[in-house]
């Protein structure tokens, strides 16, 4: 069982220069990030499907005062159908050695790869 803090589980920027630490590398924003090729990338995997909805993510658009509720409402978008299969990708992928949900968000923080990370160490996704 996974704990809160548990390090096979990572958040990092796209941007950020990958490190062999990474493990499996899957980037979980719905939109390809401004100026990164795919080669740069280094990507295993884009799970597009995971991300927020566009309407959440431009009603959140990363203020930090609305990270609560923005975490909350994403929560209940990660158990329709499709999100809910994308978050079981997660799950195998983390189940198998180290995930790396990587992101555009200048705040990796409070991000939806930060709820996903929460979400995914508290195995709660249903």
């Amino acid at each position: 069982m996974t704990t809160s803090n548990d390090p096979r589980i990572r958040v990092r920027r796209i941007y950020d220069d990958p490190e062999s630490s990474d493990g499996s590398r899957v980037l979980v924003d719905r939109v390809w990030p401004r100026g990164v090729s795919k080669e740069h990338a280094h990507l295993d995997e884009w799970l597009k499907d995971v991300a927020p909805s566009t309407d959440l993510r431009q009603w959140y658009g990363h203020d930090p005062d609305k990270y609560d509720e923005f975490a909350r409402r994403y929560r209940e978008e990660l158990k329709d159908n499709t999100r809910a299969e994308a978050l079981d990708q997660l799950k195998n992928i983390a189940a198998k050695g180290t995930l790396t949900l990587l992101t555009a968000s200048k705040r990796d923080d409070i991000s939806q790869a930060a709820v996903l990370k929460k979400t995914l160490d508290s195995g709660r996704h249903g």
